[in-house]
Order: structure tokens, then C-alpha cells, then sequence
């Protein structure tokens, strides 16, 4: 099947500035699903992507990895869907299959992964992601949407629910109840907060700003508190916690985090700074401590990211935006004013 024209807004340049780009879905592969994009989530991580300041950027660039949408098109061999259904693709939408990471339920680890957007599929053709009316996607890296989740609800699950849902899964099996710090109040830690509260833990929230306690404690249902910027309250909070998910983007000393873990505590980085971070070995090594990375979530965790939110009841807290507001949204979204994740209603706008 001849790939379709579709349009999107796309970056050019590293001012990142997003404005109305066309082209053409490469070929649909037997095992291709092609969805016209309902909603899709706006990521701190598109704004590293279209400014350059990941890796390399290859522009035109059309962001966005959490996307939604409706099914138009099935390949051949497509068993998994059928036209019409609600779909899901969150950052990746390749890997090689055959690795061990692959064949381990791991394939966000895989060192042949493809990006859904600013990369190069394996037929050679550039990868673009939701910021555009429709996409063709491999039936392996869908997930289906469950019935009783509103599709822009869903959305920031793809990326920043899983995100801190796969790092988290880790404790959801102990009846202990852990001590856990968030830190950071955005997009990822605000679902972080009530996967967390859901999954039993003590949740404080850790914030450089006390403009964020209340929202902390009264709109999402932390514990508690903490202002780092405040030395007695971080003396007072030392040797407190049993791990913290770092969801900062951008550079911090990790220092005065590491002061505040138990012995054997973790300090998991899911947030991706522009630059290297910094941090003393003998925090580590005096508290048989740790600081780990956890990379998105694997596509059964993000099926399970799913059932959890419904099973639980939970809500995602979201601003909707059409197109043509989205520079706004970003510069909006750089300032920390959202509350806490923007969601761009692409079906609902005029791309062109």
C-alpha cells in the first residue's frame, strides 16, 4: 500500500520554533497499522529534541511520543487490530526483535531500537512522530486503549506515566509501606505522586519551591513535603527514604538528594539533563547506596500502565491545547505553568 500525505507541524531549526510541514507515511508493511492521530502529549523531552540538545536532530523534525488514535488502515498480516480501534504508541516504534533485551519483554533496551520520531526506521525512512494527522506504526508497538479511559486522558500515560510506572513496579509487590520522595512537580512526578499513592507508598514530594506544597498535598495527595532549598527541612528529612525518582530535566547536584536515602536507598534518574550530573562517591559508598536510570517502559508495561490507571480510578491531570497554541504551550511549559501536562487535540485542529 502507497504511503498517504499527511500534515503536522514540524521544527526546522534549533530555535525549535514548530510551524505547518507535510509529507509522506513511508509504504504500509504487511504488519503496518496506519491511525489517524486524535491526541497526543506534549514531553519536556520534544523540547530537547527540537532545540538539538539530546543528539543529533534531524529537521524537518515532527515531535511527539504519546500519541492516540483511531485505526484507518491494516496491513495484511495485522491480527492484533481492526479498523476503528483506539491505539496507542508511546517512544518507540522499532527494535531488532532478536536480542536478549528484546526477547526479555526489555525492548525500550534494545541497541537497535527506533525512536518515534528523529530516527531512521529499518526501511531507511525517517521517523516522525504525533504532532500530525496520521501515522503508520508495526502492530508490535501498539498497545490498545482500554474502553473506559477517555483517549486524551490516556495520552500522557504513553510516555510519562510509564516512565515512572516501570521504575515503580519494582516495589508494588512487598507489603512494606516504602518511604518514597518524587522529586520534582511536573508532567512525569505529578503521575509519579499517584502511581505511588496508589501502589500504597508514603509519597513526599520534593521541590525546590514551596509555590508547590499545596498543589502537592491537597491537589495530588502526597504525604508530605519537602523544600529543598531549605537546609533544616533537608537536615530534618537525612536517612529518610527507601528510594527517590528523580524526574528533573535539567542539570542538578544529586548531593543533597543522596543525603536524604536510607541505607540501601535508590536514587533513580528518569529525567534527562542537557548535561552531565555530579554527585560524591563516598555519598554512596557510606550508605551502600544507589543511583540508577530507568529508560521509558517496555510495551507490556505500558499495557499494564493502562489497566492500573482504570483499575485504580485514577485521572490524569492535563490542559488541553489546540495546534496552533503550541509554541505557547512550550514556552508555557519551560516556565513549570502547566498543571501538569499539556495534551494537543490534533484531530481537533486545523494543521494546515
Amino acid at each position: 500500500m502507497d504511503g498517504r500525505k499527511v500534515v503536522a507541524w514540524a521544527a526546522r531549526d534549533t530555535t525549535g520554533f514548530l510551524s505547518p510541514y507535510s509529507y509522506t507515511l513511508r509504504k504500509t508493511g504487511s504488519e503496518d497499522v496506519v491511525f489517524k492521530v486524535l491526541f497526543c502529549g506534549i514531553d519536556h523531552t520534544d523540547l530537547h529534541q527540537m532545540r538539538n540538545e539530546i543528539h543529533s536532530t534531524n529537521y524537518p523534525l515532527v515531535p511527539g511520543h504519546e500519541v492516540v488514535g483511531e485505526v484507518v488502515e491494516l496491513g495484511s498480516e495485522v491480527k492484533k487490530f481492526k479498523i476503528g480501534d483506539i491505539v496507542g504508541v508511546g517512544c518507540l516504534v522499532g527494535s531488532c526483535g532478536e536480542c536478549l533485551s528484546c526477547k526479555s519483554s526489555m525492548e525500550q533496551y534494545c541497541d537497535s531500537r527506533v525512536l518515534t520520531y528523529n530516527d531512521i526506521y529499518k526501511d531507511g525512512s525517517s521517523t516522525q512522530g504525533g504532532f500530525s494527522s496520521a501515522m503508520t506504526v508495526h502492530q508490535r508497538f501498539l498497545i490498545r486503549i482500554p474502553e473506559n479511559l477517555a483517549p486524551e486522558q490516556v495520552a500522557p500515560l504513553l510516555c510519562a506515566g510509564v516512565t515512572a510506572y516501570s521504575p515503580l513496579k519494582q516495589f508494588q509487590e512487598s507489603n512494606k509501606v516504602f518511604k518514597a520522595g518524587i522529586l520534582g512537580l511536573g508532567g512525569v512526578s505529578h503521575l509519579a505522586v499517584l502511581i505511588a499513592k496508589a501502589m500504597g507508598h508514603h509519597v513526599t514530594v520534593i521541590s525546590s519551591s514551596d509555590k508547590k506544597k499545596e498543589e502537592a498535598l491537597e491537589d495530588l495527595g502526597a504525604d508530605a513535603f519537602l523544600l529543598s532549598s531549605s537546609a533544616t527541612e533537608m537536615e530534618e528529612a537525612a536517612n529518610s527514604l527507601d528510594y527517590i525518582l528523580d524526574t528533573v530535566p535539567a542539570v542538578h547536584h544529586l548531593h543533597s538528594y543522596l543525603s536524604l536515602l536510607k541505607v540501601d536507598g535508590k536514587l533513580i534518574l528518569v529525567g534527562v539533563a542537557p548535561k552531565p550530573l555530579q554527585f560524591d562517591s563516598v555519598d554512596l559508598i557510606l550508605g551502600k547506596k544507589t543511583i540508577t536510570g530507568s529508560f521509558i517502559g517496555s510495551m507490556e508495561e505500558m499495557q499494564e500502565i493502562l489497566e492500573f490507571w482504570a483499575n485504580k480510578g485514577l485521572t490524569s491531570m492535563i490542559e488541553i491545547v489546540n495546534i496552533e497554541y503550541v509554541n505557547k504551550a512550550f514556552e508555557r511549559m519551560e516556565r513549570n505553568d502547566v498543571r501538569y501536562r499539556f495534551v494537543l487535540d490534533v484531530a481537533g485542529s486545523n494543521l494546515e
